[in-house]
């Protein structure tokens, strides 16, 4: 018997009550970059049903390279699969308190475990979040000026507090600035 059994019982009620969700927008037309922190539940945080919003977890809730090319993908497909125009969803970048990278702000914890992963120096730091407020900014603006972020996609960035289970918003949704002018529209 695996740890999953447990869970693969849960599966089978749900398996007699589940409705397909279609492929389709999301219908909060809402993407997720959150952590994949076990304390962090985003459908019980925000409410989220199957269908709403697509969530990337990674350690932290960075946004990396790979996240980055995971919303241009999304978009591409809202775009061409689905016949979406316009604004075609914001991307919402959630990070938290007493996040475990926070840790990698040590030196010495980073070096360590570093030697134990295997996992380069500059990629664990890359996903370190001690202070998760100046953190979400610095994601939401790596979104904004990458050039794979479309312009119809507005970025927004958060912070879930684990002692009360609020969500503060640090950066209001704001679309990427257009090529050739300055300032950033919002929403």
């Amino acid at each position: 018997m695996t740890r999953l059994a447990p869970l693969l019982h849960h599966n089978e009620q749900f398996a007699r009550d589940h409705t397909p969700v279609p492929l389709g927008l999301p219908t909060a037309r809402l993407v997720l970059v959150t952590c994949v922190d076990h304390r962090i539940d985003p459908a019980a945080v925000l409410g989220l049903r199957p269908g709403d919003a697509p969530v990337i977890r990674n350690a932290g809730g960075r946004v990396t390279p790979s996240v980055i090319n995971d919303i241009a993908y999304l978009a591409f497909l809202a775009e061409s699969l689905l016949g979406a125009t316009g604004p075609l969803f914001e991307v919402a970048v959630l990070h938290h308190t007493q996040c475990g990278t926070g840790f990698l702000a040590d030196p010495e914890f980073l070096r360590q475990a570093a030697r134990t992963t295997g996992v380069a120096e500059a990629v664990l730091s890359a996903t370190e979040v001690a202070d998760p407020d100046r953190t979400v900014r610095e994601d939401v603006e790596r979104l904004l000026i990458s050039p794979l972020t479309p312009a119809a996609v507005s970025v927004s960035g958060h912070v879930y507090d684990l002692e009360t289970g609020r969500v503060t918003t640090a950066t209001d949704a704001r679309y990427p600035e257009p090529a050739g002018t300055t300032g950033v529209r919002t929403e």
